[in-house]
């Protein structure tokens, strides 16, 4: 419960004050009405005795009086408008009303701030105090006060509507509590015979009282204390006269009856030089709404069924508002329960609110605050007053309230018979076993009876009224205690809860506290008082005596307990006031319960609205809101905010009320979607009403939301359609998602261009293009638009209502400072331009000069829709940008249902509840985490993407490409055209590419790019190749030869140079160049990028280069698979084939090409033919073909195989210089009637763009080259012996087997041709032209075996046994004459070849030393004559021939492959003698004759 100002001792002394009457002659109110007062209220601010006062008990004990307070108050003759049944009159519920109304929060005054668990409450109050002692948990809430940390809020409205209450309570029978104890009779001195006039006053309150025919006032005993006041005017009157007037008043009334006052010392006309106090204000407006309305009616209102509603009498004014329209605003805001929303076909609408509150409030009639009062006293005239009020209490009023308790104490004591004093008899009372009481339930209601003036329970309950208006609180219980026990004896239920409520509180009052408080007496009292009497009155005086009894001793459960039953419906203020302490309990309680807090705060809130206190209404639920803001509980947010706003409309605040209902829209509600479309409607409408006087700016709109963080930018144009065969370059869009790794390829890409446009270098202020700007891209950096290019910004829109919405003239918000960047340090040129004024009336006529700023006219977005808006910005002028959000016109779709009689409804159907307003795009950059500050606090760094700089015009390119394939086989070879157009009004030059897959396409190489037709009409079936028919006198399987150079074809990979014709494109020119293209190696769907870079002409600009993305899907489908392998030929060139000669001392091998059709059937493919293999090589070259038939191709149909030889040699001496230039030779071996020129275009480009040649893949193809030629010419060893005996078995060979293929598609036949490369890197070693990643997938499972072991770094017996090749030179058959001749002489030769690149010693052992009996058995024994060992030297590559001859005894079949040959390195004693490869046999047939 909130704290009250006093204490609770202090507010129960002076809710029960001794009542003082007073008579006044005419003369005496003349004289206080110079200063706008009558003579009580002259009093009432000096009526608290300011030293102690003192009785004697019946005991004849002294009693202190301390800080008592009478209550002084003219006799009113007229009648009560208060019913005897005890419920409150229109008038007196008007005069609570209008008294809590008066009592609001200061505005603007610093709020207090209960913190409470988790909740921090912010309650807006006058005051506080420090009164609970076990408030530690709670934080320091106002450091102002600084003296305690505990603090509780009070409620002034609830204490002025408490004092109230209890000062205009009727005068009831069953108790005297405010029957006047004393009169005091004034009589001016400037009267002609005062004493006569005291005389008629006398006379005049002994018939008031005493006649009968007034029921008030109400008087305490029958013997009435009179007190004679002679009032002295200073200021007119003779002093002289008024001091023997008032000697003569001593004589005749004794010197304690009687007081002379002077007053009025100053006067009226005198200037206000000396500021005298006024404390006559505060009571005043009191004062005056208790004359006014509390007897405002002439008689009591008859009740039917004694049970009137508050809420149908017409309360006067509302916080300032009149309240006369009922049927507008009761049915909608205040007969609803207080947590259900108001239903949308509610004809309470706001429109209905507006009409109520639209009539202004009559002034009140009371006394304005510029009255002044008191202006004829001085500050002496004060203390005269202060020391009249003493004199009268301290020695007229106690005396005479003492002389009467005596009187009392001895009637009673007389009448009973019992001891001398009731006092020293309460132990024996009280002492003994009593009879137990029966329960409220059993007694009947016996609330009629009246007990006659003169019965001893009432002089028992006088006396004890008597005692507690003096303090005497323990002889007061005893009294009360007593006559609550006759009372219930008597069933008297009305003075028995009478004597019980006062017999509690004297309890609680005694000094000392001698028993506990009994709270049962008071909750007996309470029943008794609603049930039992039906008296509301006086249980809500009780509950409140009750409540601040319990909350002072920390009870603040029961107190709220207690609250909360006296709710009902008869007073709804009542019952919002007790709602709200109880509400304060709950929040004060040991362990805060905040929920039920806020709980309750809502109810008070709604019955607040219910009975006009508009006010009051609002701060109770803004106070709630506290608690279930952000806690999840969206339902009861909805409905405390959608009555937070009502309320403010109706009070006229609408900028709060269009606070409250933004945060009904913006949230998540969980509301239906019929009551999300009065919610909108009534927003729409108090925000129409707000912007309607006002038109200064764009206010904020919170629908629909906007997700910032999502908004994407995009430069430049959007993307050109295909334009019938054209197909255009992707580049970027807004309909790409972006991906981090695809952005990350790009960047590479632009580097290695850039880098290549640079020498090599890539700029230290390089950054990567970015086209389109989000959430996931660098935004550091002011981005770069270009001048006339239009730039588009797409926000995220999200409807989170379930009603559909529709938005209009929907266009973004600018700001843009104009600048020259043509001139040094960017000076700028103008002033900051927006068009946020044109953007209020959408008709206005837009900066279209500066920027055109495109608007969209209609954009509807669906119940719960996330919905994207793409809108344009074209600059027309260079300078800085800033965008700063959207506007836009917000409105309720019609088909939401909307009722008749809603806000909506009620206007004209063509007008449309339609506001415009904007919404900004603020967007938080990503949070910084280098520096140890950025890493240990949270701290962002900008995000520039709604800040583009407009930069001077750059060139704008175009790509289209023609007949462009999607589908290929793999290797296949196809011819494309690609078109340049440069679009704008500047030259572009510099044309480059770059791609991911360089192996993909080629441009062609310079030389060769004119020989091929540019038009695309050209024959459909017309080859990619360059051909030649084959002579007719060639000799078949010979192969033609050709040199090419890598530099010839452009880089191998990265970046390739476009040409341009004159080098540059003009503005507006287009040119279209030839494209070559190769399907992939391997199959599958395989994304290409292609980076298309360019450069303005001219320089200086602030944007250094552009590129243009494009991306392509090719699906590559089987074709062929080739294997090739290379083996060592044994034998030398014969003699016959002229000009070999010098050739076969360099060697040869034989080449096996194995192809097979892998094609299912795919694209329509009936069969390949084999047109012709060609090899490409530094060292060797395809001799000829050795097992194909002349004239044929070679064809396969699905799954057949194909196994082709060939010879290959070493190249010629001039092509073996030609390699050492870098060059490579290409032999062809055509297998058709056409020889396709593979060291041209399109051939050798894709030769040399595949993954890589054979000898850049092993990482030694200069160093090989290099020693070939050095040791060939100079005959030096090369220091690593792996190196060189790994060389012997290397083959720098590539094979390219180039094929076509028949298709059919739609009846016709078509010709596709390709190639496929395998590169031959080892003797015997297989070689495949799938990749090895492909191979490597199916064996994968197949891994029985573990890894081998890493290679040895000594030469292997297999690398060694190549060093040197061996061959034998015989007959074979030779005939002899064994009869004539019985020796058989053969001449043989052996020929040795060094095939290394160093010096070899070689061994020839020619014993014949067969291994086994079987080879002896089959090819017979035969000799070797002459020297049996040889030990020779051999030089690099040197070829040796060693005459031997073989002696045979008798003819047969023998075998000559018997001597046996071992080598070394010259220079490499370490390494062991190694036989060489076992050749062939080699069998001569001897014949006898």
């Amino acid at each position: 419960m909130a704290q009250c100002v006093q204490s609770v001792q202090e507010f129960i002394q002076d809710s029960f004050v001794p009542m003082v009457a007073v008579l006044c002659s005419e003369d005496a109110e003349k004289v206080t009405r110079k200063n706008n007062l009558n003579f009580s209220e002259l009093l009432r601010p000096f009526c608290r005795l300011t030293s102690e006062g003192h009785i004697r008990d019946p005991n004849n004990q002294v009693q202190g009086v301390k800080n008592l307070r009478i209550s002084v108050n003219n006799v009113v003759t007229r009648p009560t408008s208060a019913p005897v049944s005890g419920i409150p009159g229109p008038a007196h519920r008007k005069l609570l009303s209008e008294v809590v109304s008066a009592c609001q929060p200061a505005e603007g005054v610093a709020a207090n701030v209960i913190t409470a668990g988790e909740h921090d409450l912010n309650i807006s109050d006058r005051s506080l105090k420090a009164s609970v002692p076990w408030y530690s948990d709670w934080r320091d809430t106002l450091t102002e006060l600084g003296a305690s940390k505990h603090y509780t809020a009070t409620t002034p409205w609830f204490e002025a509507y408490r004092e109230s209450f209890l000062q205009s309570m009727p005068a009831s029978d069953h108790e005297f509590l405010n029957h006047y104890l004393a009169c005091l009779l004034v009589v001016s001195s400037s009267e002609a015979v005062p004493v006569e006039q005291f005389l008629k006053l006398s006379q005049e309150q002994h018939r008031v009282q005493h006649s009968g025919e007034y029921t008030n006032p109400k008087w305490f005993i029958p013997n009435t204390l009179k007190y004679y006041v002679l009032l002295h005017d200073m200021s007119e009157g003779d002093e002289q006269r008024a001091d023997s007037v008032y000697e003569d008043m001593k004589q005749r009334y004794g010197p304690t009856g009687c007081y002379l006052l002077k007053v009025n010392s100053r006067r009226a006309t005198a200037g206000a030089d000396e500021q005298i106090p006024d404390p006559w204000s505060q009571y005043l407006h009191k004062s005056s709404l208790l004359s006014q309305d509390l007897y405002e009616d002439p008689a009591p209102t008859a009740v039917a069924n004694n049970s009137p509603v508050e809420n149908n009498v017409s309360s006067a004014e509302d916080d300032g508002h009149d309240t006369g329209h009922k049927e507008g605003v009761s049915n909608s805001l205040d007969n609803s329960h207080p947590l259900q929303l108001d239903a949308p076909s509610d004809p309470g609408s706001l429109e209905a609110l507006k009409v109520a509150t639209s009539e202004p409030r009559k002034p009140s009639p009371a006394t304005g605050p510029g009255t002044s009062h008191g202006a004829c006293l001085t500050l002496n005239d004060h203390d005269r007053i202060r020391q009249f009020v003493q004199e009268f209490t301290s020695r007229g009023l106690l005396p005479h309230v003492e002389k009467n308790i005596r009187q009392l104490n001895d009637q009673l004591v007389s009448r009973k018979g019992l001891s001398r004093s009731l006092f020293s008899a309460t132990k024996k009372w009280f002492g003994s076993g009593k009879a137990p009481e029966k329960s409220i339930s059993e007694l009947k209601n016996t609330s009629g009876l009246l007990y006659p003036a003169e019965a001893p329970e009432l002089q028992i309950r006088k006396m004890a009224d008597l005692c507690f208006l003096v303090q005497h609180y323990e002889l007061a219980y005893s009294c009360y205690h007593t006559a609550k026990k006759d009372f219930l004896s008597d069933q008297a239920m009305l003075y028995a809860a009478g004597a019980l409520e006062m017999a509690a509180v004297s309890a609680f009052l005694q000094p000392g506290a001698p028993r506990p408080y009994p709270a049962h007496y008071m909750d007996t009292a309470i029943q008794t008082y609603k049930d039992v009497c039906k008296n509301m009155l006086l249980a809500e005086r009780c509950a409140l005596l009750s409540a601040e009894v319990l909350k002072s001793q920390g009870k603040y459960s029961d107190a709220a307990t207690l609250l909360i039953k006296m709710t009902s419906e008869d007073s709804d203020l009542r019952s919002a006031l007790l709602l709200e302490q109880a509400a304060h309990c709950f929040i004060n309680m040991r362990n805060p319960m905040v929920r039920k807090f806020a709980f309750h705060m809502i109810l008070a809130g709604h019955r607040f609205s219910k009975a006009g206190q508009k006010r009051h209404a609002l701060r109770c639920y803004s106070q709630a809101m506290q608690v279930y803001k952000g806690k999840g509980w969206s339902l009861a947010e909805d409905h405390i905010n959608f009555t937070i706003g009502r309320q403010s409309f109706t009070l006229r605040q609408p900028d709060n009320a269009v606070v409250a209902f933004r945060h009904i829209l913006t949230n998540d509600s969980q509301q239906s979607g019929v009551q999300q479309g009065a919610f909108l409607r009534e927003y729409l409408y108090v925000y129409k009403n707000v912007t309607g006087s006002s038109q200064g700016s764009l206010p904020q709109l919170p629908l629909p939301c906007i997700h910032s963080s999502a908004t994407r930018v995009y430069f430049g144009h959007e993307r050109r359609l295909a334009e019938g065969e054209k197909q255009a370059a992707t580049h970027v869009s807004l309909d790409q998602e972006y991906d981090r790794d695809l952005a990350a390829m790009w960047r590479d890409l632009e580097e290695q261009v850039v880098a290549a446009a640079n020498r090599g270098v890539v700029p230290g202020t390089f950054h990567p293009t970015q086209c389109c700007l989000n959430n996931q891209t660098d935004n550091l950096r002011f981005p770069l638009a270009v001048v006339e290019e239009p730039i588009i910004v797409e926000v995220a829109f999200r409807n989170p209502l379930k009603v559909p919405l529709e938005l209009s003239d929907l266009s973004l918000l600018w700001e843009f400072t104009p600048k020259d960047f043509s001139r040094p340090g960017d000076g700028v040129d103008g002033e900051p331009v927006s068009n946020e004024e044109e953007a209020l009336c959408p008709g206005m006529a837009q900066k279209e000069d500066v920027i055109a700023t495109e608007v969209i006219p209609e954009f509807s977005m669906s119940p719960e829709e996330t919905k994207l808006a793409r809108l344009r910005l074209l600059p027309h002028l260079t300078g800085q940008l800033h965008i700063l959000g959207v506007a836009y016109n917000l409105a309720s779709s019609p088909s939401t249902g909307e009722p008749a009689n809603s806000v909506a409804g009620s206007q004209s159907e063509g007008e449309g509840l339609l506001v415009r307003g904007r919404q900004d795009l603020q967007i938080q950059g990503p949070r910084l985490n280098h520096t140890k500050e950025e890493k240990t606090s949270v701290c962002h760094g900008p995000d520039r993407r709604l800040d583009p700089t407009i930069t001077p015009p750059m060139p704008l390119l175009e790509v289209f490409f023609l007949q462009f394939p999607t589908a290929l086989l793999c290797g296949e070879i196809r011819k494309a055209y690609v078109e340049f157009c440069n679009v704008s009004r500047v030259a572009l030059r510099g044309l480059r590419v770059a791609s991911t897959h360089p192996d993909f396409f080629t441009f062609g190489g310079g030389a060769t790019t004119p020989l091929t037709p540019v038009s695309p009409a050209a024959s459909e079936n017309c080859s990619a190749y360059r051909t030649l028919a084959t002579p007719p006198g060639a000799r078949p399987g010979a192969a033609a030869t050709s040199l090419a150079s890598a530099g010839d074809f452009g880089p191998v990979a990265g970046v390739a140079d476009i040409p341009l014709p004159e080098g540059a494109l003009r503005p507006g020119e287009s040119t279209q160049l030839p494209l070559w293209l190769r399907g992939p190696d391997q199959e599958g769907v395989h994304e290409i990028n292609f980076l298309f870079y360019y450069e303005s002409a001219e320089k200086g600009g602030k944007i250094g280069h552009r590129v243009l993305r494009h991306t392509v899907f090719i699906c590559a489908s089987r074709s062929l698979a080739v294997r090739a392998t290379a083996c060592r030929s044994n034998t030398l060139p014969e003699e016959e084939e002229e000009g070999e000669e010098e050739e076969g001392r360099n060697g040869n091998m034989l080449v096996f090409v194995d192809v097979e059709n892998i094609n299912t059937n795919e694209a329509g493919v009936r069969e390949f033919h084999i047109a012709q293999v060609s090899s490409s090589s530094r060292h060797w070259r395809l001799h000829k073909c050795i097992n194909v038939a002349e004239d044929k191709d070679c064809k396969l149909t699905s799954r057949e195989r194909a196994k082709l030889g060939f010879r290959a040699m070493r190249c010629k001496p001039q092509q073996a210089a030609a390699s050492a230039a870098g060059r490579y030779t290409f032999a062809d071996l055509n297998l058709g009637n056409e020889q396709i020129i593979s060291s041209t275009t399109p051939c050798a480009d894709f030769f040399f763009r595949r993954c890589q040649p054979s000898e850049s893949r092993r990482g030694a193809a200069p160093a090989a080259g290099g020693s070939f030629s050095h040791s060939r010419n100079q005959g030096a060893v090369p220091d690593d012996t792996a190196a060189i005996v790994r060389k012997c078995s290397e083959v720098d060979l590539d094979i390219i087997v180039l094929w076509k293929a028949f298709v059919v598609e739609d009846n016709k036949q078509r010709i596709l041709e390709g190639q496929l490369h395998v590169a031959l890197q080892t003797i015997g070693k297989e070689a495949c032209s799938l990749t090895q990643k492909e191979e490597a997938q199916e064996m994968v499972l197949l891994k029985f075996k573990p890894e081998l072991p890493p290679p040895m770094t000594r030469p292997s017996m297999e690398q060694l046994s190549h060093l040197i090749k061996t061959n034998l030179h015989y007959p074979e058959s030779y005939s002899h004459a064994f009869i004539q001749k019985s020796l058989c002489m053969v001449p043989v030769t052996l020929t040795l070849s060094n095939c290394s690149l160093a010096q070899v010693e070689v061994f020839i052992d020619l014993r014949n030393k067969l291994t086994s009996p079987e080879s002896f058995e089959v090819h017979g024994s035969f000799t070797w004559l002459g020297q049996t060992q040889y030990k020779l030297q051999l030089k690099a590559q040197e070829v040796m021939c060693v005459s031997l001859r073989a002696c045979f005894l008798h003819a047969g079949v023998y075998n000559l492959g018997t001597p046996r040959v071992f080598a070394k390195l010259a220079d490499q004693a370490s390494v062991c003698e190694t036989s060489q490869q076992t050749a062939p046999p080699a069998l001569i047939i001897i014949n006898s004759t």
